[in-house]
């Protein structure tokens, strides 16, 4: 049975992308899973009055079964407002790779939905972008599409090397397929994994530094398509210290680099007005999974590690919203 997000107390992202493009920050995109992810993600981001854009793969859609995910998304927004937190919700679907996906997604209540044509030739990913967009607007739902390859691997989405975005084709793209934003390539990358460790430059503490972003291109592209709204994937910071708890505890993170926060901050007051966050909520989960284990090796009650795992994310969204991407008290 169709129903729209409006139903289920969502938003979509033109009034959050406005506001976040005026106000010099980003809003968080972040993937969830499971309902401990979930709920971290509200709390969080209702502590912090950041608004929010909740986010599921394809895989992680059919992981939770689309019938339950539509009634926990319902569920969060439930839980936020019962909480007192007024923020704007949004619920996105990541990756999206085809027509259908698109459209089931849509009657089933999401606000936004991405298209990602960016392993198609440039014809094909505008031709099926726009087709997206046709039947989302119908609906009042905000569409993303994608130019440029992001390296790496995470949940469906794998490339084995990255294809920087070209600025040239970018307003023509936008132009032919009205979408609502845009992600780019600017070297992130999808999962822990981002860089190569011949691609890093150990700093004085003998810590992996990863190249630069190319803001050059992401210059560019704001001077081509001036005041439209560009979203980053793949980043995640891996932050050092949790991936230490995994190591710590019987992991093997090896050669696990992010994108430094001070980088994303620098986006954030950009064009750049969402930014997506998918492996540093799976690093601090599994971080304190892993130390309860090692410490508590009798321990066999869920509640008992996934507690402590959302409790944390809880944490670290909070820090992220405050402090990299400048959403807080934006609500």
């Amino acid at each position: 049975m169709s129903v729209h997000y409006r139903d289920l107390g969502f938003v979509n992202t033109r009034e959050m992308f406005n506001r976040a493009m005026a106000g010099g920050y980003a809003v968080p995109a972040y993937n969830f899973n499971n309902m401990e992810q979930l709920q971290a993600i509200i709390n969080g981001c209702g502590k912090s009055g950041s608004p929010v854009i909740i986010q599921v793969s394809s895989g992680a859609r059919t992981y939770a079964d689309q019938t339950m995910l539509r009634y926990m998304a319902e569920g969060a927004v439930r839980m936020a407002r019962q909480a007192g937190y007024t923020n704007p919700i949004a619920l996105h679907l990541d990756h999206g790779d085809s027509f259908d996906l698109c459209v089931s997604c849509i009657e089933s209540g999401f606000s936004s939905v991405m298209f990602d044509g960016s392993h198609l030739s440039y014809e094909q990913n505008v031709e099926l972008t726009a087709r997206v967009v046709a039947y989302a607007h119908q609906h009042d739902v905000t569409v993303e599409g994608e130019l440029g390859v992001l390296a790496g691997i995470e949940d469906d989405v794998e490339a084995a090397r990255a294809v920087y975005t070209d600025p040239e084709q970018v307003e023509d793209f936008v132009n032919k397929t009205s979408v609502d934003s845009l992600a780019i390539s600017i070297g992130t990358s999808h999962g822990a994994y981002k860089f190569k460790p011949e691609q890093c430059t150990p700093n004085a503490d003998g810590v992996l530094v990863p190249p630069p972003l190319r803001f050059d291109i992401l210059e560019e592209i704001e001077r081509r398509i001036p005041g439209f709204p560009i979203v980053l994937h793949g980043a995640s910071s891996v932050l050092p210290e949790y991936v230490g708890i995994i190591n710590g505890h019987g992991g093997r993170l090896e050669a696990a680099v992010g994108i430094p926060e001070e980088q994303l901050r620098q986006a954030a007051r950009s064009a750049v007005c969402k930014v997506n966050i998918d492996s540093d909520g799976r690093l601090v989960v599994t971080a304190m999974i892993r130390k309860v284990f090692a410490e508590k090796p009798a321990e066999f009650d869920p509640r008992k590690y996934l507690g402590p795992a959302r409790d944390e994310l809880t944490r670290m969204i909070v820090f992220k919203n405050r402090h990299v991407l400048g959403s807080a008290d934006r609500d």
